[in-house]
């Protein structure tokens, strides 16, 4: 018996700079997705978050259950800055995790450069 299409969670299993972003969304590993994503160890997965979304712990577990891996979390939120709430930033640091909000083209640009060094690095970049 024939399947249906098999809708599955955006990912990609590896580490890739960033080439470009915007029209809501970024190109990667000669792919592109539309959407936020979060690039961490594990790979550069789909993420449900947007400009106007709160940045909340349960928005950020991904990030927290590979935090052994990571020393920096640049956090592109989206054309302006958003600080980070003060749950946010504590639940981070208590997993060994600096975090450093910014625009999300400053952090896609901070990424590429860090990762290029072999760098422990983490971003979480909302879509703009």
């Amino acid at each position: 018996m024939a399947k249906g299409i098999e809708i599955r969670a955006a990912h990609f299993p590896g580490r890739a700079p960033i080439d470009s972003y915007g029209n809501g969304g970024f190109r990667f590993a000669d792919m592109s997705h539309r959407g936020s994503i979060l690039c961490l160890p594990s790979g550069i997965h789909g993420w449900d978050m947007a400009v106007d979304t709160p940045l909340t712990v349960d928005h950020f577990q991904r990030i927290l259950d590979e935090a052994s891996d990571i020393e920096v979390l640049l956090v592109g939120t989206g054309t302006n800055l958003r600080l980070l709430p003060p749950a946010l930033k504590t639940a981070l640091k208590a997993r060994g995790i600096a975090p450093d909000p910014m625009s999300t083209g400053a952090a896609v640009r901070t990424f590429n450069i860090m990762l290029s060094e072999a760098r422990a690095v983490a971003a979480a970049l909302i879509a703009v």
